[in-house]
């Protein structure tokens, strides 16, 4: 399999939904960040963007974000319980796995999720991480776990021009949970757990900042 390939045609794919502004419909808003959705042309469901202001920088947000093993993100972000590499392609494409608690109050079980990830810095000093769905030798469905697919999904750390102290995060999800689950608790659970997302990046930027001076 073509890894680096599909990790560069899906960096080019989050490029694209990032310069969309059409057809997008809110459907969640916090202080932290406003959620919107629109159908997805990857799967039947949707593909849901968050758009908010996170008072860090690049660097510290990305810091907390980067999808490495034994990286920040685990410790804050509580839709992941694990992130393990299974290979190593070079220094920007790996392919990972990620393991999901239950959520929904027990409705959904736990997930694992297997993707090739690229990260990339554009010249703007845009931060981006960009993940799709693989298959992997190493990484067979697991007992206890369904296996979901993740389509294009990933985040952009975005500079914002004149305020380096603070970081437009956008991030985009598009995810087939797999199993039985009905569509409503589907589309009542990405929007919330987006919002949760951010309000968990914003105090895990802050510690980390106070956790360095």
């Amino acid at each position: 399999m073509d890894y680096r390939h599909i990790a560069s045609t899906v960096a080019e794919c989050l490029l694209s939904y990032s310069r969309d502004e059409s057809g997008w419909k809110a459907c969640k808003k916090t202080s932290e960040v406003s959620v919107f959705w629109k159908p997805s042309t990857e799967f039947p469901g949707n593909l849901y963007k968050g758009d908010g202001v996170i008072p860090a920088s690049p660097e510290v947000v990305w810091e907390c974000l980067k999808p490495v093993p034994n990286g920040l993100r685990v410790q804050w972000d509580s839709n992941i319980n694990q992130f393990d590499l299974i290979e190593s392609i070079d220094d920007y494409v790996s392919v990972c796995r990620t393991v999901t608690p239950s959520a929904a109050m027990g409705l959904i079980s736990p997930r694992d999720f297997v993707d090739v990830v690229l990260v990339k810095q554009y010249e703007d000093g845009t931060f981006s991480s960009n993940a799709t769905h693989v298959g992997h030798s190493e990484c067979p469905p697991q007992p206890g776990f369904v296996r979901g697919f993740n389509h294009p999904c990933g985040c952009f750390c975005v500079p914002i021009p004149g305020e380096p102290s603070k970081t437009q995060l956008l991030s985009f999800f598009q995810t087939d949970l797999g199993g039985f689950l009905p569509q409503s608790i589907v589309d009542s659970f990405f929007p919330s757990s987006m919002t949760e997302f951010y309000k968990n990046l914003k105090k895990a930027a802050k510690s980390y900042q106070e956790g360095s001076q």
